[in-house]
């Protein structure tokens, strides 16, 4: 659950930045909020939380051992 509420945070702050420095429009910013939320419900959202999951693993693994 940290890493999905700290990917939502990190993706939000990122939206925020690049609405603000006029990279990103506000349409199409809420088209692809809208389309995250719309492929959430379909069977895709598993696999991509699979991957999401392995990236985190993998970035985990890179860091120094103690």
């Amino acid at each position: 659950m940290k890493l999905n509420i700290s990917a939502v945070l990190l993706l939000g702050v990122v939206l925020v930045v690049m609405i603000r420095a006029k990279s990103l429009k506000a349409g199409p910013a809420v088209a692809a909020v809208l389309f995250g939320f719309l492929l959430a419900d379909t069977d895709a959202a598993l696999e991509i939380n699979h991957f999401m999951t392995s990236v985190a693993d993998m970035i985990d693994g890179v860091g120094p051992s103690a």
